[in-house]
């Protein structure tokens, strides 16, 4: 007769998590930010169980001195990197296409303009206060590339905060005042300070840089580089 004793300790023991932060400098209208948090995502969910992610959107702003009715995407594009129509046209197929792997939908028929980010920002630092900064980036994202939202819009940033279950009423306060103001631009300072000049940047355990919209199998490549025990 088998000694339950004996079998219970053959059994190996469960493998535990490796906890890892993880810090995604990033802009909601950042296309290649959108890509890279789709990768991201996908790689942790490869790697399962082997790796307790602790994620943190950090503020980063593409245009920080984009007036609040925005601009023509175009028109910007042209302007900031000398680009032309053509050109543009053939980033945005790739941008597509690129997003259409990850199941990111970019309808560029609706992304017609650049907003000002500062308030979304203020937004998701208040939402991981409350500990819904995730569904709130997602739904950020999906807003302004998808759905061609104004998510410098505070009737949008209110309805989308509402929309992951932050109070609609607190969302509307913190919009309509200064609050994280100064927290917000502290952090995007301290990245700029650290060499942030691009996103998406994802920082591992505060030492490891990923730069990029990776795909996916590169983040887990990395992640399981780090994890690994020296």
């Amino acid at each position: 007769m088998t000694d339950p004793a004996k079998t219970a300790a053959a059994k190996p023991a469960p493998v535990k998590p490796v906890p890892i932060k993880i810090d995604f400098v990033s802009d909601v209208s950042c296309p290649w930010c959108a890509i890279g948090l789709a990768s991201l995502r996908q790689a942790l969910a490869s790697l399962g169980d082997e790796v307790a992610a602790d994620i943190h959107f950090q503020p980063f702003e593409l245009n920080p001195n984009m007036p609040r009715e925005g601009e023509n995407s175009t028109e910007h594009l042209m302007r900031k990197y000398g680009s032309t129509a053509e050109q543009i046209d053939v980033n945005r197929e790739n941008i597509r296409a690129r997003g259409a792997s990850l199941g990111v939908t970019f309808r560029m028929d609706r992304h017609t303009r650049v907003y000002n980010t500062f308030d979304a920002h203020r937004l998701l630092h208040w939402a991981e206060l409350e500990r819904r900064h995730v569904p709130l980036k997602q739904v950020l994202l999906r807003a302004y590339f998808t759905d061609g939202d104004d998510v410098s819009d505070h009737a949008v940033l209110q309805r989308l905060a509402e929309e992951v279950g932050l109070d609609a009423a607190e969302a509307k306060r913190i919009l309509a005042s200064n609050v994280y103001a100064d927290e917000v631009r502290a952090q995007e300072q301290f990245y700029l300070q650290h060499g942030i000049q691009s996103v998406p940047a994802t920082i591992i355990n505060d030492r490891h840089l990923i730069s990029g919209g990776q795909p996916p199998e590169a983040f887990e490549q990395a992640l399981r580089q780090i994890i690994q025990p020296a």
